[in-house]
């Protein structure tokens, strides 16, 4: 079973690349750049990566961020994430990037998405992997800032296919930023937000509601809620599930207790991400592995995790019906 989900069809759509800074890296691009961190060696990084809610893990975060400067720097983080890509056999990938934080330290924006633009083309050529890219406003931020992104956005739509919303959800309603996705909507672009990870299933209505999004990232809440399963089940509104970024942010007490499986098979569009690996130790084929190890699911419900994410995936229909058959040929050949 660990070799073929190792080599399953993989598709992620809830990855924060600043949340794939490994250590190694960090320290890299502090000489590089000249940053002072408070961290002398990567035993000292990994120490820290010991989070007990969202709000601990963010603080360390930007503190990581903090080594981003140069275009150059946003290619290098984003073309190590690839890599793992590539390993775990991730064919398509939609990639969140955090604009304020980088912004509000004096980073202009155009450097940041050409960096990471640029990673994603080269992996398209030459790593075989599509990838689309979704710009995420900070909720503990305020809408004015929100908007401020927006508008440093709009000449890249090239490049950028959707708006999200991340950050502290407790304190931080999304009707906060009503007004800023309506803008983004009538600008084109698609919507997600997180929504029901730390905050109640309430959070969830209010993002569908109020901010129209595409899909949920997160959403695990939803269970507080029958109503509102049932509804995700009939609309099929798409959960980008984060298992082990889950039970490292103690949503869960262990990956026993997690309700992706009992999601997954009441017929919700639950899919398996990664979230911020470099942080919640494991890229997408140990969020895999983990829930399989957890809940033994056979081979059919594990590719039922792809074949919901390539329906829930901002690509074409023609592009989705190849991923879909690939992922059907392999899981024929396996059974």
């Amino acid at each position: 079973m660990k070799e073929f989900i190792q080599s399953l069809p993989k598709i992620e759509l809830h990855l924060h690349i600043e949340g794939t800074l490994e250590p190694e890296l960090m320290l890299e691009l502090a000489e590089r750049n000249n940053v002072r961190i408070p961290f002398n060696s990567i035993a000292e990084i990994k120490n820290a990566y010991n989070f007990h809610n969202l709000q601990s893990f963010l603080d360390i975060y930007f503190q990581g961020a903090d080594v981003l400067i140069n275009e150059q720097d946003f290619f290098d983080l984003t073309w190590a994430y690839l890599l793992r890509c590539q390993e775990d056999n991730v064919l398509h990938t939609e990639v969140f990037f955090d604009p304020q934080a980088h912004t509000e330290r004096g980073i202009c924006f155009d450097i940041v998405v050409n960096g990471i633009h640029r990673a994603l083309v080269k992996a398209t050529t030459e790593l075989g992997i599509s990838s689309k890219l979704i710009m995420c406003f900070l909720r503990h931020l305020d809408e004015e800032s929100a908007f401020k992104a927006l508008e440093s956005a709009h000449v890249h739509k090239d490049k950028i296919i959707a708006v999200g919303l991340d950050s502290t959800e407790v304190g931080n309603p999304v009707g906060k930023f009503e007004r800023v996705f309506k803008q983004a909507i009538e600008q084109g672009f698609l919507t997600v937000a997180h929504a029901g990870e730390e905050g109640p299933a309430h959070n969830i209505h209010d993002a569908l509601n109020l901010l129209q999004v595409s899909r949920i990232d997160h959403g695990v809440r939803c269970s507080e809620d029958e109503n509102l399963v049932k509804q995700l089940i009939t609309e099929r509104i798409p959960l980008t599930v984060c298992p082990l970024s889950n039970i490292k942010l103690n949503v869960f007490e262990h990956m026993e207790l997690h309700n992706i499986v009992t999601l997954l098979r009441r017929g919700v569009c639950v899919t398996i991400n990664s979230d911020d690996p470099a942080y919640f130790g494991g890229y997408m084929t140990d969020n895999f592995l983990a829930v399989n190890d957890a809940h033994s699911l056979s081979k059919t419900e594990l590719a039922q995790f792809t074949f919901n994410a390539i329906d829930a995936s901002f690509i074409s229909k023609s592009e989705k019906k190849q991923l879909k058959m690939l992922t059907q040929r392999y899981l024929d050949l396996h059974q």
